[in-house]
């Protein structure tokens, strides 16, 4: 039986493509083909930027109390719809119901902060900067922009950037993942009903060839991008040398220290919520666990025993606390990482590789793994694995931990579980780290604040979601104004 292949959503339309190629997309628990998705050629991103640049002239003058109005009708139809969303999440990209549900909801908080944009777009005025003189700043959205979004979070991510830029007056296209487009083809469905104008939110599916027409495109103006670091540098320079705005999340190697009086119990599972939380496929996912002195022996052994506890299998089935990775490929690229650890002198603790799960034979999966001893000038402490594996190191002094993670090049997040607010307080201002844990995993921050990230983490200036998100889709436009008494009309 052959699969539907999808469409483009261009202008108000949607559209088949042209494309003479296309990708299987395959649910990774159970190795079904879904659907297929078109390499769309660049003619096609050209037509969703033209239709977005002519959709601009107006929906920039559309008052912000009313650009926010689809925003609204967008918002409870996501909420209507969010399980069917959840189970589409689940199905393409693996992770469980649970967790599909939380990303759906993360996706709606977004949308929920966008529509304050009367607010938060507001710019500055000041009388009197000379005699007679007054001077103020407005912000004004740029035009068309763009985001590429990864994987791992097709709903949510896609949402750190979409609603903010539309809100601000801008037109956007989306570029949804090769490996999981069902989800944002089920969005722009309801995007399709929210009442936005033709043309003001488009999506055109691809891989490479379609993102390097987005970075080309003489019209697009700004690009959001979330992946690994590698692919994130290319963008990133790609599209500032074509003169747009760039922000790039990139990977990460997230550390987390444990000191001796931490809460082993909550400590434990934290970290394991963290480290095999979507498997491990975040990019704030806990990867490197440093424990100081005492603390060693007791969470060693805990995580350890809560690794190799972890249910692993189909996402749709209750009780299931963790799924597949994304692909075959990606699972032997970790399952090679593992081996790299082991031959680096890392013991094996707990060996999640070539499970048996029942019935799900053609699976992508691994179960939770957990290194132990990881050298810390080795390839594991730091590689993103994009997986279920977390590494142990052992250290005397938080001082010793600290310049552990500051020594990475990587700087997503770092979290530390104690209960001495002094070394609390230590830790969140040394750690050179965009978000801070402090007795709890980043899960990634509410839509009121900015995604951070640092270092070989991020590239860009301004992060996505809240007000980051709003002067990263707007210009300023400072005025400097000057009414002689003689030039006005007496009243």
């Amino acid at each position: 039986m052959s699969q539907p292949v999808l469409k483009n959503y261009i202008n108000g339309q949607w559209c088949p493509s042209s494309a003479s190629d296309s990708l299987p997309v395959d649910n990774p628990a159970t190795a079904e083909v879904l659907a297929r998705v078109p390499l769309s050629p660049a003619a096609e991103v050209d037509q969703a930027v033209t239709a977005a640049a002519a959709a601009f002239k107006d929906w920039r003058r559309v008052p912000p109390t009313e650009r926010v109005q689809p925003l609204y009708k967008l918002k409870d139809l996501l909420t209507e719809h969010r399980d069917a969303i959840a189970r589409l999440i689940t199905r393409e990209c693996g992770k469980t119901l649970k967790e599909s549900r939380g990303e759906i909801q993360r996706a709606i908080e977004n949308v929920e902060v966008a529509c304050g944009i009367p607010t938060l777009m507001q710019g500055t005025y000041l009388e009197d900067i000379a005699r007679g003189i007054d001077e103020f700043m407005v912000r004004q959205p740029l035009g068309v922009a763009a985001a590429i979004a990864p994987f791992n979070f097709p709903a949510m991510i896609p949402f750190w950037f979409m609603p903010y830029a539309l809100a601000c007056g801008n037109t956007y296209l989306v570029k949804p993942s090769e490996k999981v487009p069902l989800t944002l083809q089920k969005i722009f469905e309801l995007v399709d009903q929210a009442g936005f104008p033709p043309g003001v939110v488009n999506l055109v599916n691809g891989a490479k060839d379609t993102v390097d027409a987005i970075l080309q495109h003489p019209t697009i103006r700004a690009i959001s991008f979330v992946g690994s670091s590698p692919v994130a540098r290319y963008i990133y320079a790609q599209a500032a040398a074509h003169g747009k705005r760039v922000q790039c999340q990139g990977g990460a190697k997230n550390p987390i220290i444990v000191l001796p009086d931490a809460d082993l119990e909550m400590t434990t599972r934290i970290a394991a919520d963290s480290a095999f939380g979507c498997a491990g496929q975040r990019c704030l996912a806990a990867s490197l666990a440093i424990t100081v002195g005492e603390a060693t022996e007791p969470f060693t052994y805990a995580i350890a025993e809560t690794a190799a506890s972890r249910v692993t299998g189909n996402g749709l089935e209750d009780g299931v606390q963790m799924g597949p990775v994304i692909n075959h490929a990606s699972r032997d690229r970790i399952s090679g990482l593992i081996q790299t650890g082991v031959d680096e002198g890392a013991k094996l603790l707990v060996d999640g590789r070539d499970p048996e799960i029942p019935g799900l034979e053609q699976g992508s999966f691994i179960k939770p793994t957990v290194l132990q001893a990881i050298e810390p000038a080795g390839t594991i402490a730091h590689t993103e694995i994009f997986g279920p594996v977390l590494g142990l190191m052992a250290v005397h002094t938080v001082d010793e931990a600290i310049a552990l993670v500051n020594g990475s090049p990587w700087g997503n997040m770092a979290c530390l579980f104690t209960s001495s607010g002094a070394a609390a307080r230590k830790f969140r201002y040394e750690a050179e780290a965009g978000n801070i844990g402090i007795n709890i995993g980043v899960a990634a921050p509410m839509a009121f604040f900015p995604f951070s990230g640092w270092k070989e983490s991020f590239f860009g200036d301004l992060h996505g979601q809240s007000h980051h998100a709003v002067e990263f889709f707007t210009q300023t436009k400072v005025v400097v104004e000057r009414w002689p008494k003689e030039w006005s009309r007496e009243f």
